[in-house]
């Protein structure tokens, strides 16, 4: 007997994109919920809100060991927010609605077309993937902008006299400049104090982005002249970039069993699903790791930063953890897996005894000793 899931809420991620290059398609494939996938712009009016089960065949393994009564894969919450068009940052099309939503997700899932298909509408008539990627980085600038000019005004008159207000000022100038160069947020090179400054502003271009390229299924391993140009243009701008097949996609979403799935990227000549190759690319876009709790009752995955501690990640599960932690007892990954059990690690010696200082590493399971 299968043991039952059941989900933790972790990050938020927004699929944005121009109309019709196949955002829809894509969300409907990673959320299997159905979405109105229809071939005109603005299909998407509200935002369709899905989760995704975080694949990690890590948690199959020690499910197959611990035999829990049920298993907790962690989540990523996906918006499918509905397509803007040139003027969105003035509110036309559905510019403000698209720019409001976009401001709640933790990093931007950008679709990008680069397939050709007379059959499905370009909004703008012919396929130019870079232009596409310019029409949305433009209108997200000038909204930075709108957002500077308002913080800039706010502490100008404080600034001849007050040194923070004057700071605020001079880095919104310096933001300010780089985006008037068409270049978003995130190229950016800045100190360290001026980085975590800049995030007070919520700017849109600041977001992390993962860069998503739709391509022709002959092109779904390797790419095309269309990709390319997109993977050439963001090399130096702090992003991912992953290819897909939105076509594929809808299709292994179709399928009921993992074996039929598995079967079906063998014929098509991948080695996994495009939802995977994204949620492991927004793990390292957004600097998330996994660690794990195994026990009889559950066996679950828990999401937290690259660098945090024992008692931060104790937290993630319950405050109290965290406010009584007391240590962790830790056990690698790969020690339980080749060991079998946790009785088996303990009389290796293999399972280490942590306190406040420890930094957790991905895939390790934890039990936490705590007092409230």
């Amino acid at each position: 007997m299968r043991p039952k899931y059941e989900y933790f809420m972790a990050l938020k991620c927004g699929i944005v994109g121009l109309p019709n290059v196949g955002k829809s398609t894509l969300f409907n494939a990673l959320t299997s919920a159905k979405a109105l996938a229809a071939n005109y712009p603005f299909a998407t009016k509200e935002p369709n809100l899905g989760v995704i089960t975080v694949p990690d065949e890590r948690l199959d393994a020690l499910s197959a060991i611990v035999n829990p009564q049920k298993v907790q894969p962690t989540t990523v919450e996906i918006l499918d927010i509905a397509g803007l068009i040139k003027g969105a940052s003035q509110g036309e099309g559905l510019g403000n609605q698209f720019l409001a939503n976009i401001r709640e997700v933790d990093a931007i899932i950008h679709v990008i077309r680069c397939f050709v298909d007379d059959n499905v509408v370009h909004v703008d008539g012919s396929i130019h993937p870079v232009r596409d990627k310019d029409v949305i980085d433009t209108e997200l600038q000038l909204k930075d902008i709108e957002t500077l000019d308002k913080r800039i005004e706010k502490y100008q008159k404080n600034a001849k006299f007050d040194k923070a207000a004057k700071t605020i000022v001079d880095l919104g100038n310096k933001v300010r400049a780089h985006l008037e160069q068409g270049l978003n947020v995130r190229s950016m090179e800045l100190e360290e104090e001026e980085a975590e400054e800049v995030k007070s502003f919520q700017l849109l271009t600041a977001k992390p982005i993962l860069y998503v390229c739709n391509v022709d299924e002959e092109s779904a391993n390797t790419g095309n002249e269309l990709s390319d140009a997109i993977i050439q243009l963001v090399a130096t701008e702090n992003a991912e970039v992953v290819l897909i097949t939105a076509s594929i996609e809808a299709d292994i979403a179709e399928l009921e069993t993992k074996e039929e799935r598995q079967e079906f990227l063998e014929a098509m000549g991948l080695s996994e699903p495009g939802v995977n190759k994204i949620i492991t690319a927004a793990y390292k876009l957004l600097g998330l790791i996994t660690y794990f709790t195994a026990g009889v009752k559950e066996v679950r995955a828990w999401t937290i930063p690259i660098g945090t501690k024992a008692p931060g990640a104790a937290g993630v599960i319950h405050t109290d953890f965290e406010k009584g932690f007391i240590r962790a007892e830790v056990i690698g990954y790969n020690d339980f897996i080749t060991l079998g059990s946790e009785a088996a690690v303990k009389e290796a010696g293999k399972m280490g005894v942590e306190g406040k200082e420890y930094v957790v590493k991905d895939g390790d399971i934890m039990h936490f000793r705590f007092n409230v």
